[in-house]
């Protein structure tokens, strides 16, 4: 049997482990445990359609228009954050529970008591208090918060930082242009784009890249030695088999190589800030995560994503708010006077998102919040957006959006706005059907100055 019928015949899965394995054990690199994770993401976007895409610009050539943002920093609060608990408190409401509302630096906003330390930087940030989305359990909410696009068993949608990307390309030409801290499931992909597309998923802000030099037994001449052997093994083996996820992995080992080599290589290492600022950031992997953030974008890294956990408070919210509130609270409020010190804030947009909000009848035994899609809020910072307001309202309880609805594709809409992309452009997927970056969201432009 030739190697020819061995590759077709193995399954997804020992094609996936000789492609992973080929460059990390030929290379005595440890490199790149994400190219395994990359080349897996590969193979499913190739499961999702035969054939190429139709025609669409190559990276970096779309016809962008002018941004007022060339960065996202993306806080994503994962289980469905309280709109009630947080930033669309109700004084003197029924179902406001023991939660007090603060007033901020920015006149007539105020927020949850859990924030004292972002409320005295509101000035820089717009609170959306009108979200809406059509997706009520948390796979499905988050997907659809971080595509604008419903979850099918069909296909799968990039992301709003794989569209950043394919769109406007990298601005760090050695650092990889999307970065995840803490992702989970359902949350950032390439999607149907090139698995390069993908965000690199950063475990432990603390521990940065790892495993990202090469190996201490093995020298620079056997490296280059190496190097050299698996580009010809390459050569001869993309000729017989001339297959998207081949020559997807080889784009990703070059890349991962150009990193190894980059003395930018350091923008992932925390342990070069001070002591002081890492515990202003506050000695947690959310916290951590936001300083990573800062040095990633410092560096032209076009969109990090940094996760929080522990906001599916079905039973003991208010406790839970007591515990998750406080550490964003602090790292938000560093992020934003680093970036504004550093003269990063007008051209990094921070936002902070969540797939649903929490219900406003105070449920189990009167200490929880079920999922509620119908209202919930969110926060743009930097980025070209105007500060110190609120846009959009619900009614006194907070069950009902009375002004200015924001659809989640809006909200996506707006992201893509302040960094230029192009909302009406359409690309097909390998199947060849057409998507849009926000699905035909609207910016809320109102935002902007």
């Amino acid at each position: 049997m030739s190697i020819r019928d061995l590759f077709r015949r193995s399954d997804e899965c020992c094609r996936r482990d000789f492609i992973a394995g080929a460059a990390s054990g030929l290379l005595a690199v440890g490199s790149i445990p994400v190219l395994g994770q990359l080349a897996a993401a590969q193979d499913k976007q190739d499961k999702q359609g035969k054939g190429d895409p139709r025609k669409a610009p190559p990276e970096g050539q779309f016809p962008l228009r002018p941004a007022t943002a060339k960065s996202v920093i993306y806080l994503y609060m994962s289980g469905g954050m309280s709109h009630i608990d947080t930033f669309d408190t109700k004084p003197g409401a029924d179902n406001q529970g023991p939660i007090e509302s603060i007033k901020t630096n920015a006149d007539g906003v105020l927020i949850s008591q859990h924030f004292p330390q972002l409320a005295k930087h509101m000035d820089k940030v717009a609170v959306i208090n009108s979200l809406q989305s059509t997706q009520g359990a948390h796979a499905q909410g988050r997907y659809f918060m971080h595509t604008s696009y419903p979850m099918r068993g069909t296909i799968k949608h990039p992301s709003i930082g794989a569209w950043l990307n394919r769109m406007a390309g990298k601005t760090n030409p050695t650092l990889p242009a999307h970065v995840g801290v803490g992702l989970g499931a359902n949350m950032a992909s390439a999607g149907f784009f090139e698995s390069k597309y993908s965000p690199l998923p950063i475990g432990s802000p603390a521990s940065g890249l790892q495993d990202s030099k090469r190996h201490s037994g093995v020298d620079e001449e056997t490296f280059r030695r190496r190097l050299d052997r698996l580009e010809e093994m390459n050569r001869a083996f993309k000729s017989e088999f001339n297959y998207r996820k081949v020559r997807g992995y080889e784009d990703m080992y070059h890349e991962a190589l150009d990193l190894m080599q980059s003395e930018d290589l350091a923008a992932f290492n925390i342990n070069k800030e001070s002591a002081e600022l890492k515990a202003a950031y506050g000695n947690n992997q959310f916290g951590q995560g936001c300083l990573l953030a800062r040095r990633l974008v410092e560096h032209n890294v076009r969109f990090v994503e940094v996760v929080s956990g522990g906001w599916d408070t079905h039973t003991n919210n208010f406790e839970r708010m007591e515990d998750a509130c406080p550490v964003v609270d602090r790292a938000i409020a560093t992020l934003l006077a680093d970036l504004e010190a550093r003269g990063l804030l007008e051209e990094t947009l921070v936002v902070l998102a969540t797939e649903f909000g929490r219900s406003p009848e105070i449920v189990n035994n009167g200490n929880g919040r079920n999922h509620y899609p119908k209202a919930f809020s969110g926060l743009l910072a930097g980025g070209g957006i105007v500060g110190g307001r609120k846009y959009g309202k619900t009614d006194r309880r907070g069950a009902e959006v009375v002004e200015n609805p924001v659809s989640v594709p809006d909200f996506n809409a707006t992201i893509a706005y302040a960094l230029g992309l192009p909302l009406d452009f359409i690309v097909h997927s390998p199947s060849g059907r057409p998507f849009q970056v926000a699905h035909k969201g609207k910016p809320v432009r109102a935002l902007f100055g």
